[in-house]
């Protein structure tokens, strides 16, 4: 078989400059449509130059917050729970997972500006009655490459990218808000020790009251009401203590989650919130600094840019596109003749996208996007102003709180020591030291509700500060080499 070889060349490069000009000409001249990518600059938002509340800042605004800020607390334990929530909490890891996706991403993304190959192979079977079988054989490849002349490709990169940092960001506000949930649930476990403690204590005593009352009832010194009164009050206790006994119960297997060890099989040695868990000094910055630092606010600007590179994407889609399709391929009726003819084509192409309406609105829907994310990136920076004032207002009220609850305790304190010297010389009945005890053991109980309350309210404000993290300037640069995407590792 003789060798066939067919080439279909399409115009020289310098001919097809003319009618790409023309085109182009043609739509810049009619108006009605803007193909440059909008310049990205960070949404307006209401100014904030200071905190309302300075009295819970105990140290210089300038200061920040340490990356291992829990540990400021004290407590090896937590310190213990923490590092383990890290490693085995799933929400986190699903997180992580996330990043790992949108860095893919970004490789596809940046793939469309490859070109693409197709081979394909086949053969052939024909036979018809009273002759002999036909056989054919074929071998074809095609090459298409859309060349990305105006940066299409380029600022797909860069909105992938950019999804990529705020995945990123979602990850450390996921970290942040784990290790706070932990350090909450963990301090709310060893309150609850106490308060079950307490409660053990205030029922023996109420015992003892009624063990009393019933006395004096048999000698005529009390109504029987009474009696019956202070036997109710020892069921109310009694079911308060089973009532903490399952908030305990029913805490631990949360906390057993948030650590990655499943509900039940996960124990919390009992101990004493008061004398494990040490109140720390936040340093409270500035709210300019929280812009920068606080992992959600970063997300959402992010977020902003990723929706102005792709409203640039959509604007540059509209002007021509040139694309190169070459194609060659073989056929025969016996494969050792496969490659004796061969058959190659060369065609480029031009697009002019702007014609088809479907792009066109694709340039309206993704403008319209970016006042979707410039208000939630607007209603997330409202949001932590709200949280960190709240959280100061929260801190300093229940420290006041404390110190009026401490001085009740002492004073109780200092009642109760009365009372019982006062009994003993025959001056005060038992009943009265019962009653000074009990008024104790509530005062106690009050005091330590407000020191978990004022350890959870440090938490919360740590978290509303953005935690330990450093501050980040969006942009739109790529993400560095050898980048770690895993994000299991602390700050």
């Amino acid at each position: 078989m003789q060798d066939v070889i067919v080439f279909a060349f399409a115009p020289a490069p310098a001919a097809l400059a003319r009618p790409v000009a023309a085109a182009l000409c043609a739509l810049l001249m009619a108006g009605c449509a803007d193909f440059r990518p909008p310049e990205y600059k960070r949404p307006e938002t209401p100014a904030k130059t200071d905190w309302s509340r300075t009295e819970s800042i105990t140290v210089s605004p300038a200061e920040t917050i340490v990356p291992n800020w829990w540990q400021g607390f004290g407590d090896s334990y937590l310190d213990e729970l923490v590092a383990k929530a890290l490693t085995g909490n799933y929400d986190i890891r699903v997180l992580a997972a996330r990043i790992r996706v949108a860095s893919a991403q970004i490789g596809e993304a940046r793939a469309g500006a490859l070109p693409v190959f197709d081979i394909g192979a086949g053969a052939s079977f024909d036979k018809t009655t009273g002759q002999a079988m036909t056989r054919t054989f074929n071998l074809g490849a095609t090459v298409n490459w859309d060349i990305d002349i105006w940066g299409k490709v380029e600022k797909g990169v860069q909105a992938q990218t950019a999804e990529y940092r705020a995945s990123e960001a979602d990850w450390r506000a996921g970290y942040l808000a784990l290790v706070s949930d932990v350090s909450i649930t963990y301090f709310t476990l060893l309150q609850l020790d106490e308060q079950i403690a307490q409660q053990r204590l205030t029922v023996s005593r109420n015992n003892d009251i009624l063990t009393t009352y019933k006395a004096m009832f048999a000698n005529g010194l009390l109504p029987q009401i009474r009696v019956m009164q202070q036997q109710a009050e020892i069921n109310r206790l009694n079911k308060d203590l089973i009532e903490l006994r399952r908030s305990r119960d029913v805490a631990e297997n949360a906390l057993g989650t948030l650590v990655g060890v499943p509900a039940g099989d996960f124990k919390v040695p009992a101990g004493r919130l008061q004398d494990r868990v040490k109140l720390p000094v936040v340093p409270a910055g500035l709210p300019s600094q929280l812009l920068a630092r606080r992992p959600d606010i970063v997300a959402a600007e992010y977020r902003v840019l990723s929706a102005y590179n792709i409203v640039g994407q959509a604007r540059l889609a509209q002007l021509p596109s040139i694309s190169l399709t070459a194609r060659g391929g073989t056929a025969s009726f016996a494969l050792s003749d496969l490659l004796k003819s061969f058959t190659f084509g060369f065609m480029p192409s031009i697009n002019l996208p702007m014609l088809d309406p479907n792009v066109r609105a694709r340039v309206k829907t993704t403008e319209a996007n970016i006042g979707v994310v410039e208000n939630e990136y607007g209603r997330t920076v409202m949001t932590a102003f709200e949280e960190v004032e709240s959280a100061l207002v929260n801190v300093d009220a229940h420290k006041r709180q404390r110190i009026e609850l401490q001085q009740q305790v002492d004073q109780l304190r200092v009642v109760s020591t009365q009372i019982e010297a006062q009994a003993k010389e025959g001056i005060a009945s038992q009943l009265e030291v019962f009653e000074t005890e009990r008024s104790l053991l509530q005062a106690q109980l009050a005091l330590l509700a407000a020191h978990q309350q004022i350890l959870a309210d440090t938490v919360t404000l740590y978290k509303a500060l953005g935690g330990g993290w450093p501050s980040a300037t969006v942009s739109n640069a790529a993400p560095a080499n050898g980048v770690n995407t895993t994000a299991n590792v602390a700050p």
